[in-house]
């Protein structure tokens, strides 16, 4: 099913075993595939546009997130579940293998894919995945991600984006959270964040990569970390998988979110990455 689009973006409908998962397609050439979780395809389309001045790229909602809609929506969103349908969407296209940009879950469901299916994903560039898993206080982490959590689903939606940021070791100015995430708020958003604390956040942390896997696969495997992402919870996990792999992490411009903050500067060292691996 094709959705209305711009003159630049081919919107469309892709039916999956219990989703159907909205997607973007942009420009001519060979193929990048932009994902986030929960980040949908708009957190990517001022990077996207950039890119498709040469490349075909591919954003998406994943699965239960803005417009991805799901036939059970206390379904939980696993790597393992977005990988198959990355993978899906990929087979609909028939224009891989392709390189892929996962950040944050995104890049989860990146290496999830990876593990499955090596031949759909020349290129993978893991961009600060929380894989909790890897590191030594993963317990306590894990013990703090379910406290979250709960004081989410108990209704104090400050504390829980107060306590993430702090086990994410990342600092907001004073009274950002209150400013981001109190008052009026547009409803998809809160029902997408709703989504996330709820059904996808737990699953994407415990997700434990398999090394051998991914050391034996054909891919290309770059994983990226923000420059402002020093210390961070996810520059610590970025570590642990690069060290684990036996790569060097690659330095991106910004933070968590660099490629949404600064997507110019994000754009032009991407392509720098992609030409060090022949593309």
């Amino acid at each position: 099913m094709t959705v209305p689009s711009t003159d630049n973006v081919r919107a469309q409908t892709l039916e999956v075993p219990g989703a159907h998962l909205y997607f973007e397609v942009r420009g001519q050439g060979p193929l990048i595939v932009l994902v986030g979780a929960p980040m949908d395809a708009a957190a990517f389309a001022p990077l996207a546009e950039l890119l498709a001045v040469d490349h075909t790229v591919l954003t998406t909602d994943p699965r239960g997130i803005n417009r991805s809609r799901l036939d059970d929506p206390d379904q939980d969103s696993t790597p393992q579940l977005r990988a198959d349908d990355l993978s899906r969407l990929l087979a609909h296209l028939d224009a891989g293998p392709a390189a892929v940009l996962g950040s944050s879950g995104g890049a989860v469901s990146a290496l999830a894919m990876t593990q499955s299916r090596p031949a759909m994903v020349h290129t993978l560039i893991a961009h600060e995945p929380p894989l909790d898993e890897l590191l030594a206080d993963r317990e306590q982490l894990h013990a703090q991600t379910d406290d979250i959590i709960a004081t989410y689903l108990a209704g104090d939606v400050i504390g829980a984006w107060t306590r993430f940021m702090a086990q994410a070791d990342i600092t907001l100015p004073e009274g950002a959270i209150e400013a981001m995430f109190g008052g009026e708020r547009d409803p998809q958003q809160v029902a997408d964040e709703r989504r996330w604390f709820a059904h996808e956040l737990r699953s994407t942390t415990h997700w434990q990569p398999d090394l051998a896997a991914l050391r034996s696969a054909d891919t290309h495997i770059v994983v990226g970390i923000g420059e402002d992402s020093a210390g961070q919870e996810c520059d610590r996990t970025s570590r642990a998988l690069a060290h684990a792999l036996g790569i060097e992490p690659t330095r991106f411009p910004g933070g968590h979110t660099g490629f949404a903050e600064d997507p110019d500067a994000f754009a032009t060292q991407l392509r720098n990455v992609l030409r060090r691996t022949g593309l």
